[in-house]
């Protein structure tokens, strides 16, 4: 199965930058901050998190014991490093808050995939 996010890049629905295709960050542009000695400093820009109902939903998950957000988005996205994409449809920042033992989470696809519900 092809990574989804790393299609979109090479179809051209996503924007090339200097971050990898499956980053939280790619397609986020950088500016520039002239500090008070002239230096020229690049920083990244506010990334803008996509509300969750822009993301088709493959399922839902009860958390085991043990079990690391990094390890679903590997098994539902074929991609650890992915892991991010369930903390923006679940609208945390941090992996661990949905790590917790006994807690549902939604499994979703990443932004503009659509799900098994969607037809093209």
């Amino acid at each position: 199965m092809k990574n989804p996010i790393q299609a979109m890049y090479e179809a051209g629905i996503v924007e090339a930058t200097d971050f990898p295709a499956n980053s939280r960050y790619h397609g986020v542009p950088t500016r520039m901050h002239t500090a008070h000695d002239g230096r020229q400093l690049p920083y990244l820009a506010r990334r803008f998190v996509p509300t969750p109902e822009k993301f088709a939903t493959a399922g839902y998950r009860m958390v085991v014991e043990g079990e690391r957000l990094d390890q679903v988005a590997a098994e539902i996205l074929g991609n650890a490093e992915a892991f991010w994409l369930h903390c923006d449809a679940n609208r945390t920042i941090w992996a661990e808050e949905l790590e917790q033992t006994g807690r549902e989470i939604r499994l979703t696809l990443p932004e503009g995939v659509p799900g098994p519900e969607e037809e093209l």
